[in-house]
């Protein structure tokens, strides 16, 4: 499946959500539109999952052009985008994330969504930028953020917008590990065969149990983050 941006394959019950438009893996309301497919795709197969990117970058976060020109585009956006933490959190099969590279704001969200995450060595950053760019962080980031970061991290996280590098950024908790570009995929893979060997009802129901407060936090935080960014649009407030 090839849709805009985001391709889709499976081999052995093991789905690859790969998102590259090329770029810098912009998260616009069509591509979260097509993650959240891929997400169904995979789930009917019954198949674990690896959410990727491209060669340097995960993700740099929502389209910007989408969040400068606001209306209820953005509005869309975001509501998915925010939402999107909730599905990867409850999915029923483990769920890797395989970080190419740099990964900013609503790709870390994404990313720290996942079970497992696996970065990627080099001179790549991870932040969550909202602050730097004249922004509260909403709650659904704050509770993504505090979700796998240690406090200190989480505290320089939100708000310093501190930008980590790939060894501080396992450090913080961004990475349960580091591997060579080259053995990105390879490592993913092997990691998504192993967890796909696990009781899948064990799982599933583990998961959703210890995480039940955070996916009930995220979706009460959902229409509040949503308020503020309707509320700073009609004051005027845009994205640096």
């Amino acid at each position: 499946m090839t849709v805009e941006s985001i391709q889709y394959s499976l081999k052995d019950r093991v789905a690859t959500i790969r998102i590259d438009d090329g770029k810098r893996n912009a998260l616009s309301p069509g591509v979260i539109r097509e993650i959240y497919r891929a997400l169904d795709r995979a789930e009917s197969d019954r198949a674990s999952v690896i959410i990727t990117g491209r060669e340097s970058v995960f993700s740099a976060g929502f389209d910007l052009n989408v969040m400068k020109h606001g209306g209820m585009d953005a509005v869309r956006m975001l509501r998915m985008g925010y939402s999107l933490t909730a599905r990867i959190l409850a999915y029923p099969f483990p769920v890797i994330a395989a970080c190419n590279g740099h990964a900013l704001a609503m790709g870390v969200f994404m990313m720290l969504s996942a079970d497992y995450v696996i970065g990627s060595r080099g001179d790549f950053k991870i932040a969550a930028n909202e602050v730097s760019i004249g922004l509260a962080m909403p709650r659904v980031a704050a509770a993504m953020l505090h979700h796998r970061l240690n406090p200190a991290a989480y505290q320089r996280a939100v708000t310093l917008s501190d930008y980590f590098d790939v060894e501080s950024a396992l450090r913080a908790g961004f990475f349960d590990e580091l591997v060579d570009p080259v053995d990105l995929m390879s490592r993913a893979e092997t990691r998504a065969g192993e967890f796909g060997k696990l009781d899948a009802n064990a799982h599933t129901a583990s998961k959703r149990r210890i995480r039940r407060a955070l996916i009930r936090r995220i979706r009460l935080g959902v229409p509040l983050d949503l308020l503020d960014a309707i509320w700073m649009g009609l004051r005027g407030v845009r994205p640096k």
